[in-house]
């Protein structure tokens, strides 16, 4: 119910507007081209200034790319755990 489909990455994300706490649940289609650790693993997400020099250093699991208008957002691998990277652009809200 309330999700949001995003075709490129072939997933369905929802609960982010309605959860006090920002809890994002993510559905995943059979095929879709999301790493193999993000289907697995749950991950947290955290609101940089600077995406690139978030990701300076570290091992990227998926390129920094835009999900949806106004948002960049990147994953990094943090002791085997994914972690996202989001870089918001807030004139667009």
């Amino acid at each position: 119910k309330n999700e949001t489909y995003i075709e490129k990455f072939k997933i369905y994300t929802s609960g982010y507007e309605s959860s006090p706490y920002g809890v994002e649940w993510l559905r995943f289609e059979s095929d879709s081209p999301m790493p193999e650790l993000i289907k697995t693993v749950s991950h947290v997400a955290f609101e940089v200034t600077d995406l690139q020099k978030a990701l300076k250093g570290k091992q990227i699991l998926i390129s920094p790319n835009s999900p949806s208008k106004g948002i960049m957002v990147a994953f990094i691998i943090d002791d085997g755990a994914p972690i996202e990277f989001l870089e918001i652009d807030h004139d667009n809200d």
